[in-house]
């Protein structure tokens, strides 16, 4: 057990290993805050896309799902899945993180649904070849591990043909800005093109959470890569009801600055 404390951030290299054992202890660790700080806004049963609040109840970005089934991947508390649900569809969802599938099954008993998940490692999805017609991702996986082009494959090996999955994750112009929600967030700082991760580390230099960093050209050549086929990129705006403020979102940012990227794909 490692008992040293975090005491910086930095960008650096992260290889697959070392990124996968601390983004799990990280959100392990980090589940109860993370679903009492975000709850509310996330909702018991409800898919929201991102900090933005666009709602899937609203622009169907997944098409029809009754009668669907659906793979959600890095479920977190299975809100996006309980939803889905709810629409009648027949939905599994999958985490890395024990601790946030703890939470899933405190809101199954608390809404009355019976959310199958299953905890696993995205790269590695154990699932038979072409069993989802759907799939997909709200900021989960993708950004938290080293090769994102693994996970792509992995979900184009268990959609079925003409299957679709959609996945949203930090808009990569976000990278170059400070992660603050003020004025000193509308500089930017970094490059663009720096690929390095965003790491933060003990003091004896050991990873307790990675994050990695992709243009959107990186994100494309990914899901091509892995078999899928891009037909749209959503960059959803802030709306004028959102006033709250989650990280280093919020409104003054978000009316100048994308936050969300929003991929959707199709197996072939």
């Amino acid at each position: 057990m490692i008992e040293s404390t975090v005491i910086e951030a930095a960008r650096r290299s992260a290889g697959a290993d070392e990124t996968t054992h601390a983004n799990r202890r990280w959100w392990d660790g980090e589940a109860d805050s993370y679903q009492a700080e975000h709850g509310e806004f996330l909702g018991d049963a409800s898919f929201v896309w991102g900090p933005e609040g666009l709602n899937e109840a609203d622009v169907h970005l997944l098409g029809p799902v009754a009668g669907r089934r659906i793979l959600e991947i890095g479920c977190g508390a299975g809100q996006c899945g309980r939803w889905l649900t709810s629409q009648g569809a027949q939905v599994v969802g999958l985490d890395l993180s024990w601790g946030q599938l703890v939470h899933s099954h405190r809101l199954d008993a608390r809404v009355g649904t019976a959310l199958p998940v299953v905890q696993a490692d995205a790269q590695r999805l154990p699932f038979r070849t072409g069993e989802f017609d759907l799939a997909c991702s709200a900021y989960g996986a993708l950004p938290f591990v080293e090769d994102a082009t693994v996970v792509l494959r992995e979900v184009a090996r268990v959609l079925r043909p003409g299957g679709r999955f959609v996945f949203s994750a930090t808009h990569p112009l976000r990278w170059s800005f400070l992660d603050d929600p003020g004025e000193r967030g509308l500089v930017a700082v970094d490059s663009y093109f720096d690929r390095r991760a965003y790491v933060e580390q003990n003091d004896k230099g050991v990873a307790t959470y990675v994050e990695h960093h992709r243009t959107v050209g990186d994100w494309v050549r990914s899901i091509v890569a892995a078999g899928l086929r891009l037909v749209d990129l959503v960059e959803p705006e802030w709306p004028a009801e959102n006033e709250g403020t989650w990280g280093g979102w919020s409104p003054l940012r978000g009316r100048v600055i994308p936050g969300t990227a929003i991929f959707s794909c199709e197996r072939p």
